[in-house]
């Protein structure tokens, strides 16, 4: 069950218990646990007089925002249930009013009452239908008065309360992505954070790859232009889910990390082995993108405008309405249009976004919806890869930050659209039943440039073309079917998860053979090397995959305080190349064990496990049997202030089986291709902290510290051009009283040093490249002119440090300072 959510005045010892929060350990941040109930958000024993009158600038918007702006601008107790607001759009307030007067002007039209108990607080609940006649009615308890409207049903499922738009938060309630069952984080045996659509927003982030730089435990690596990479615990993150239906993503050149947040709620991320509900897989973690949906039953939306540094200029618009009276059938549309510059000189680069999405209610408690989703990059000037990281004699290079390998005529021009459709059911005893369908297509054409080779220190000579004109599409039917619900045993309630799931894909890749002219001079580059001569195109692949897979799981509650969570997923899996036909039949089991300390601490121990397909053959010719990936990990959770704060703290070890490794001089029977056999292969392990949501009025935080230290076979460090430790903070704060309409924020991430190693092609030297921590700082400003407009100012690295990042052997150097101004119009 929900529980109500609450804001109130911060006491002093209320500030300083929120500053402790701040640390990244749980034992710093038991100091909440230990506050005497009344310290946390509870209201007087004595009944205050009425609060005097206060101008209020609450723009039109959902009633949950409004809401929870009114408690922090008043510093009143405001509780409401988060399904007793969903989908509600209130009207604002503007103007001089007392508490009671700003309530009666943000429900205003709306089935709630706001009753005012004796002290002082006030309860947002449902109207009695009973009461509905009457516009305005007494509180027989107290004399105080309550705001009662006609009623209207509002019916409000269990995964919209896990909606973060309209919240105002950097925390969230509940999430289905580990297990299917819908718990919130402290529930949860697995760490999971997650992006909010406040943060987003606050941030300004335009990328998802720009968005993991922002989640803890996640490493984002941009490569080239127009690619980053993402890894968690030492592996590439290639489980992608659009509303939990998994998407294998086998690289980034369809540009999934460049896909454009405007469309999303917010990006779910569930750190470690996620086969349970992602099938194959490696066990870094996955990334869940949540749409938004068509929710509200009144009119609503908000239009942007931005402009930033190397010429940007961005627009977006959301709009919500009904299309029927009574709100049973409802629209919605976000787009969103990007044209801009770069740090990178000849870049310039067009982006487009388009989600429409129809949702209605057949009946009060079933809930259909279709939509369409559109994402589109069309740059141009791009790079592919980065630019030598040591000269001939391996000495470091070191070039300006503006300079670009991209010559004139390239291009990387990516596509992507999926229609979607789903249908839900909610059943008197509390089961609901889900199904939902989708068809993905990607494509993307490119004509790329790669540097080889390292250049000589004095002439600049030496380095070989490597153009590429290439064609690749990717298409994906997937189907869902799942049912969730309670159940009672043994005279005790317990939780069960039960669901089917299909997908098809179709993966085409060839490239142009090509006539190259010589680099020369790298020193004196301007990007007006020759295009290539492309010869016909030539199909390299089409590679066919199908997964189905049955999955389930059961949360036990062995007694109040301790609950297990059990399930498995059997998977059957085929590939069918040009060449080879691939099948596996693979089973995933999952448990986790939770025991409540108390009301506020949780401590758990996981596993799960994953596995992933791979090609190579034994001396007999059989495939390999997939890597399996298994992750354990063990913590503590809590959440704090009534599930407004929540936090963590995770120890973990991952181990990959069965990875290929060369068997000795043997080779394949029949040919002359080297033989592989299936050995332990590499290890993670590390610990992670997160700390996130509101921890006083009006000042929210995120923050976040990982350590993974990835090891191969023979024990030498995996991947050292990522970073073994991690750390993010944002947060912001709204200023109280008169100043309410200013909010500022800023945050700092830093990365642990890296390095690179190579040895040189020409001269065979072999050199390292080191690169130090990195502190990047930013900072925030927003401001409400009226209730409808508000400017914000975004500045990301604040004090213009110079760094890069490994494209293997190769450097890419991170933009300078970059300011973005945004005006906001709310409907």
């Amino acid at each position: 069950m929900l529980r109500s959510r609450f804001y109130a005045p911060a006491t002093p010892r209320g500030t300083a218990l929120s500053a402790h929060l701040l640390c990244l350990g749980l034992a710093t941040c038991a100091s909440l646990a230990a506050l005497p109930h009344s310290a946390q958000a509870q209201p007087s024993a004595s009944a205050p007089a009425t609060p005097a009158a206060r101008s209020y600038s609450i723009p039109a918007g959902p009633l949950a925002a409004a809401l929870n702006r009114l408690g922090q601008e008043s510093g009143t107790l405001i509780s409401f249930a988060p399904d007793t607001v969903a989908g509600l759009q209130s009207p604002g307030v503007q103007g001089a009013a007392d508490v009671g007067q700003a309530l009666s002007s943000l429900l205003a039209g709306l089935p709630l009452q706001a009753q005012r108990d004796a002290s002082g607080s006030y309860v947002v609940r449902r109207v009695a239908q009973a009461a509905a006649p009457a516009a305005v009615a007494a509180s027989a308890a107290d004399g105080a008065p309550s705001i009662t409207l006609p009623e209207l049903r509002v019916t409000a499922q269990a995964e919209r309360s896990a909606t973060t738009e309209g919240t105002g938060n950097y925390t969230i309630r509940s999430t289905a992505a580990a297990t299917g069952l819908q718990l919130s984080p402290r529930e949860t045996p697995q760490s999971v954070s997650v992006l909010t659509r406040q943060q987003i927003e606050d941030q300004g982030i335009t990328s998802i790859g720009e968005a993991a730089r922002h989640i803890t435990g996640i490493s984002a690596i941009s490569s080239d232009s127009d690619r980053t990479d993402l890894d968690a615990r030492g592996f590439y993150i290639n489980n992608y889910q659009y509303d939990g239906v998994p998407t294998f993503v086998a690289n980034d050149f369809f540009g999934a990390s460049m896909l454009d947040p405007i469309l999303y709620d917010r990006i779910e991320v569930v750190r470690g082995a996620t086969g349970l509900m992602t099938g194959a897989g490696n066990p870094g973690a996955s990334v869940n993108l949540v749409r938004k949906r068509a929710s509200s039953k009144t009119f609503t939306g908000s239009a942007t405008f931005s402009l930033g540094s190397w010429n940007e200029r961005r627009a977006t618009l959301d709009l919500s309405t009904p299309l029927t009276d009574d709100g049973r059938i409802r629209a919605r549309v976000a787009a969103m249009a990007d044209e801009r510059d770069s740090h990178l000189d000849r870049y310039h680069t067009r982006n487009r976004a388009l989600l429409a999405t129809v949702e209605a209610d057949l009946t009060p408690d079933t809930t259909a919806w279709i939509g369409l989703e559109h994402q589109a990059k069309r740059p141009t000037g791009v790079t592919w890869g980065g630019l030598p990281m040591v000269y001939q004699d391996g000495s470091a290079t070191h070039w300006p930050r503006s300079f670009s390998i991209g010559a004139d005529w390239t291009e990387w021009n990516t596509t992507s659209n999926t229609t979607y459709a789903g249908l839900e059911h909610r059943f008197d005893n509390g089961w609901s039943i889900k199904a939902n369908a989708s068809r993905l297509d990607a494509d993307y054409t490119s004509k790329l440039f790669y540097l080889l080779n390292e250049p000589d220190k004095n002439t600049g000579l030496g380095l070989g073309p490597y153009p590429n004109y290439s064609r690749q599409s990717f298409a994906q039917n997937s189907g869902s079917l799942q049912a969730t619900g309670p159940f009672d045993l043994l005279g005790r309630k317990h939780e069960a998860v039960v669901g089917l799931t299909g997908s098809q894909s179709n993966y085409t890749y060839g490239n142009h053979a090509y006539t190259a002219t010589p680099v020369g001079n790298i020193f004196e580059w301007d990007g007006s090397y020759p295009e290539p001569v492309w010869g016909a195109f030539r199909p390299l692949g089409d590679d066919r995959t199908r997964q189905t897979a049955v999955y389930g799981a059961l949360r036990l509650s062995l007694a109040d305080d301790l609950k297990l969570i059990i399930g498995g997923r059997e998977t059957r899996w085929q590939s069918q190349s040009l060449t080879e036909t691939r099948k596996h039949n693979v089973f995933t089991p999952y448990a986790g064990l939770l025991y409540d300390l108390n009301p506020t601490y949780t401590v758990y121990a996981s596993y799960t496990d994953i596995f992933q397909p791979q090609n190579y053959q034994d001396a007999q010719g059989r495939y390999l049997d997939p890597v399996t990936g298994k992750s354990y990990e063990a913590g503590i959770k809590a959440a704090y202030l009534d599930g407004k704060v929540n936090a963590s703290l995770a120890v973990f070890r991952i181990a990959q089986d069965n990875v290929a490794v060369q068997d000795g001089d043997n080779m394949i029977g029949g040919t002359g291709n080297p033989a592989y056999r299936g050995e332990k292969g590499v290890t993670s392990k590390g610990f992670e902290a997160e700390v996130s949501g509101e921890l006083a009025r009006g000042w929210q935080l995120i923050a976040g510290f990982a350590r993974a230290d990835a090891r191969a076979a023979d024990d030498s460090r995996l991947q050292s051009q990522r970073p073994n430790n991690m750390a993010h903070l944002y947060t912001t704060y709204r200023l109280p009283g008169n100043w309410s309409a200013l909010k500022v924020g800023g945050g700092l991430t830093w990365r642990g040093g890296t390095y690179a190693t190579t040895t040189t092609t020409s001269t065979d030297v072999e050199a390292r490249r080191d690169q130090g921590s990195i502190t990047l700082a930013s900072l925030m400003a927003n401001y409400d002119i009226s209730r409808q407009l508000s400017v914000q100012l975004n500045v990301s690295n604040l004090f213009d440090k110079t760094y890069f990042d490994f494209a293997g052997s190769q450097i890419y150097y991170g933009a300078p300072r970059k300011f973005t101004l945004t005006a906001k119009y709310d409907f």
